[in-house]
């Protein structure tokens, strides 16, 4: 497979040239006039962040991609699915309120907002997955399949589960309905080491399956009712709950680049990413860490794996950021090196499976070239 070409802009700017004006530059220097966007519906997949995260993409960001879409003949509008986790993202009309109250809105955006799966997140589509060992037919919402092109603008951050959350999770994860996101997860349902479960119901909050009870209180889980999303596991703060399959994330990784095939196979599209605020963990949650590692720029390409991959070896270049959780990690006593910033944040994340199957599917490439304008 050929190297795929990767643009790249720092964030530095001159005197009279912002940010915005570099993002522009690198998407037409990286070739999205190429596309026929003439009369076409252009959904642009991102994340608008859980009120209470102040880490999610600025509104500007998108505002501008749109308006670039829109000088290429396109009509954009901007796209997320509802999550499968409590929060005020788990159907339309909380994550259309959650998105304004972030400051994306029509008038701010240029574009309209539409919840990809539909108000309760049950409109979704089948979609054949080409080359799928996984997943057969992924379920994504029907908004997304309904257009004409498809565009990812993704905040590159850190994850708790994915080790990263970049564009291949922004579509894969991102574009799946509520039930296309329990396929994903399904894999690893976690368990309940009851020595340590002090019974304080922090995980019951935030299981949206009421798949938790406290019978002599301590936690017990209903395997029947869980669906694995994790989230339990992230809340305890006892670590009395924990994935007992060691290859679950390693599933989850898979799953999702055969969702993210799904998504774009077929038909024009193009990505950005923005490695910025570099937060331990997902915009999803209501609350962020600091950054762990400093910003570093703006990349742009064709290809959704080599876009990873450059956003990955960018970021294992920089230095963890002094009283971060990654520096932190690295201090603590009997601290096993990985010599992977993301591991080192979230040891139990194997974020490289998810690349090596994406390229292995033919979803895109590994090997890339850096255009640094």
């Amino acid at each position: 497979m050929q190297p795929s070409k990767v643009y790249f802009t720092d964030l530095r700017t001159t005197l009279g040239v912002s940010q915005l004006d570099k993002l522009e530059k690198l998407m037409r220097a990286a070739g999205i006039g190429s596309i026929d966007f003439d009369h076409k519906m252009t959904a642009i997949k991102m994340h608008f962040g859980e009120p209470g995260n102040l880490t999610f993409l600025r509104p500007n960001y998108a505002k501008r991609v749109a308006d670039v879409v829109k000088s290429l003949g396109g009509i954009p509008f901007l796209t997320d699915c509802n999550t499968l986790y409590p929060g005020r993202r788990k159907n339309a009309l909380e994550h259309i309120d959650s998105a304004y109250e972030n400051g994306f809105t029509p008038y701010s955006t240029g574009c309209q907002i539409i919840i990809g799966d539909g108000l309760k997140g049950s409109d979704d589509v089948e979609v054949p997955v080409r080359n799928g060992q996984y997943v057969k037919n992924a379920k994504i919402g029907r908004a997304i399949m309904d257009a004409d092109i498809f565009i990812s603008l993704s905040h590159f951050k850190g994850h708790e589960m994915t080790g990263f959350g970049g564009a291949l999770k922004n579509i894969g994860m991102g574009c799946g309905s509520r039930r296309g996101k329990m396929e994903q997860h399904a894999a690893g349902k976690p368990k309940i080491d009851g020595s340590l479960c002090v019974g304080c119901r922090r995980c019951a909050s935030q299981c949206a399956q009421d798949a938790l009870s406290y019978p002599e209180k301590k936690a017990v889980i209903d395997h029947s009712r869980c669906v694995g999303c994790g989230r339990c596991i992230a809340s305890c703060p006892f670590d009395a709950i924990y994935a007992p399959n060691d290859d679950a994330n390693e599933m989850l990784d898979r799953k999702m680049a055969e969702y993210a095939m799904a998504v774009v196979d077929g038909r024009p599209h193009f990505h950005i990413s923005l490695v910025i605020d570099i937060s331990p963990y997902c915009d999803c949650h209501s609350e962020n860490d600091m950054a762990v590692l400093p910003d570093v720029g703006m990349f742009a390409s064709f290809d959704p794996v080599a876009l990873d991959q450059a956003c990955v070896d960018a970021c294992l270049r920089q230095q963890p950021i002094p009283g971060s959780l990654l520096d932190e990690n690295m201090h603590r006593e009997g601290f096993c090196d990985h010599h992977d910033h993301f591991k080192n944040t979230t040891p139990e994340s194997e974020w490289e499976s998810c690349l090596e199957h994406a390229q292995a599917i033919g979803l895109g490439s590994r090997s890339y070239t850096l255009v640094t304008l």
